[in-house]
Formats: structure tokens, sequence, C-alpha cells
């Protein structure tokens, strides 16, 4: 489990990452969200600096990103299979293809 200081900083990233894919600058992004300077994008990406959970709300929707994204909160994907006359090569690649499926998801 993350200790608090960790936790902000993998908010940060993924603040960035999302911010970088849609396009924004950090100044952009700030004046979307209310605050007063690219400054303060600055510190919260780099977990230095505390945000509420309402400005975290405002973010995804200007990010396009649900709320669960920047809290690594992981799609519930569930797959089974069952290998019954296979052998263990197809079986094996069957359950790769599924862990690059459910990575992908995890992804979103």
């Amino acid at each position: 489990m993350r200790n608090e200081k960790e936790k902000y900083k993998f908010i940060g990233a993924k603040i960035r990452e999302a911010r970088n894919k849609k396009g924004l600058s950090q100044k952009d992004l700030a004046e979307a969200v209310g605050f007063d300077s690219g400054t303060s994008i600055s510190l919260i990406e780099s977990g230095e600096r505390k945000m509420s959970i309402v400005d975290l709300e405002k973010m995804a929707e200007i990010l396009n990103e649900e709320l669960k994204y920047f809290l690594s909160i992981e799609p519930d994907v569930r797959v089974s299979f069952r290998a019954d006359g296979l052998d263990k090569k197809d079986a094996e690649a069957i359950q790769h293809i599924i862990e690059m499926a459910k990575k992908r998801a995890y992804e979103r």
C-alpha cells in the first residue's frame, strides 16, 4: 500500500499523463479548473501540493477521464475458460491473450 506522499505523486502523474494526452498546458488546465497559475498544476503533478476531491473531479471532467483513472481503481475484469482438449501451448497462448486484454482494460 502506498503512503500518503506516494499517493499524491501517483495522482499527479496520472493528471500529467491525461493533460498531455489532451494537449493542454499546465496553464490551460489551471485556468479551466480555476487556479491562479500553471504553477499550481506543476506542484500537484509533482505530488508537492494536495488538492480537494472537488478539484480532482473538475480535472477529471476537463480531461475526459473517470475519477477512478486518477485513483488507480482497476476495473473488475474476470475471465475464465476451460482448457479441456487443448494442448499446453494453446492454453498458454489463450491465457496470454486474456492477460493482454485485462491489461488494456486497466489502462483505460
